[in-house]
Parts: structure tokens; sequence; C-alpha cells
């Protein structure tokens, strides 16, 4: 049982390790999985935001949990956009601007954790601060490298 386990975590972690080029069977495969995961983030993003907003009411146990999930799904697209992966609404300018692509979206996944943070404070001001910051990041990377 132990040895199955090993070699399963093995297996795991190898695939981890895999470029994003190999992750996925076909480009559209990776278009699927990253617009799949934007879309899980825009949903809980969008209930900080009505919160931090004022469009729904502050409800600190919902703004900790959607700040949990945010936090962790703003990590998972930036695999599906190794090279041969273009399409969607993605511009070409990713595959050509790596490096700032790479930057803006390290920035945005700092402020969900500073946004995430915010929420699990259970302060709705601390919400209302760090929800700025984090929808500017989204912006940049979108103004930048998104079709509409």
């Amino acid at each position: 049982m132990k040895k199955a386990c090993a070699w399963a975590l093995a297996a795991l972690v190898a695939g981890m390790a895999l470029p994003a080029s190999a992750q996925f069977a076909k480009a559209e495969d990776a278009v699927k999985y990253r617009q799949g995961a934007f879309t899980v983030l825009a949903q809980h993003f969008g209930r900080l935001g009505a919160m931090a907003n004022g469009k729904a009411p502050f409800d600190a146990k919902a703004a900790q949990e959607n700040g949990e999930v945010l936090a962790l799904v703003a990590k998972l697209p930036w695999a599906a956009f190794g090279a041969g992966t273009e399409g969607g609404k993605a511009k070409p300018e990713i595959w050509k601007e790596q490096a700032k692509f790479n930057e803006l979206s390290e920035k945005m996944q700092a402020e969900t954790v500073k946004l995430a943070a915010a929420a699990k404070s259970g302060n709705l001001d601390q919400l209302k601060a760090a929800f700025g910051p984090a929808a500017a990041s989204c912006k940049n990377c979108h103004d930048s490298f998104r079709n509409r």
C-alpha cells in the first residue's frame, strides 16, 4: 500500500513538473482549462466586489470563504499559457511579451492574496481597501493581453 501511494505521489509530482504544453493534449484543452479557471475566479472576485462596493450586504463568513477560493484559483490559469496554446480571448501578445505577461500575472496573484487576507479579517473597510488594487491588477492584464 505504501509503495502504491509513493508511486502515485511521484506521478503527481512528475506531472506538475511537466512544461505547460505537455500538460494538455491539445491547445483547445489549455484554452478550456484557463477559461474555466478564470470563470471561477471571476465569480468569487465578483462576490467580494459586490460586498466591497455595497451592492451586497457584507457577510464576514462568505467573504472569508470567497477569499480563500480566490487566492487558490488565482494560481491556476497560468500553466495553461504555454507555447502552442494560443486561442480563446488571449491576445497573441501574451506569447510575444512573456516577461510583461508574467509580471502582471504575478502582481494579480499577489493582490488576490492581499484581498483574501482582507476578506479573512472580517473587516469591511479592509476588504474595500484591498479590492481596488486587486481589481486594477486584473484590469491591467486584461487591457494588455485579453481580447474583448
